[in-house]
């Protein structure tokens, strides 16, 4: 499955793992379950892993636009952990789509993107 979830401190950190390229149906199932996270926790903090992530499909794309303005205002924090540079840049891209703090770190500093976001 091109995104995963997994839970951590106590579902106040959700850590989502992309993969591949995503697909309109692959946001069927994500978004469902984060708005059931955001319900039970309030605002979260965000661990994107886009290790081995390619990119959207066309629909994909929209859906995540979507998901961006629906939810501006429930991520506190986004730490974005990537391996390519557009990754990197994808960090200054949704600035504008959230009020959430978003810091970038290549994938050899995953620790350290889940100790800022603890903090």
């Amino acid at each position: 499955m091109p995104i995963q979830l997994n839970e951590e401190n106590g579902g106040k950190i959700l850590v989502v793992h992309v993969s591949g390229k995503l697909a309109k149906a692959d946001y069927e199932h994500f978004v469902p379950e984060f708005e059931r996270l955001v319900r039970q926790h309030g605002k979260l903090r965000l661990l994107l892993d886009m290790t081995d992530f390619h990119g959207w499909e066309a629909g994909a794309l929209w859906e995540d636009v979507k998901l961006d303005i629906k939810h501006f205002a429930d991520i506190e924090r986004l730490a974005m952990v990537g391996e390519k540079k557009w990754q990197q840049g994808m960090a200054t891209f949704c600035k504008p789509f959230t009020t959430a703090t978003i810091r970038y770190f290549d994938r050899a500093n995953a620790a350290e993107a889940r100790q800022w976001l603890g903090n």
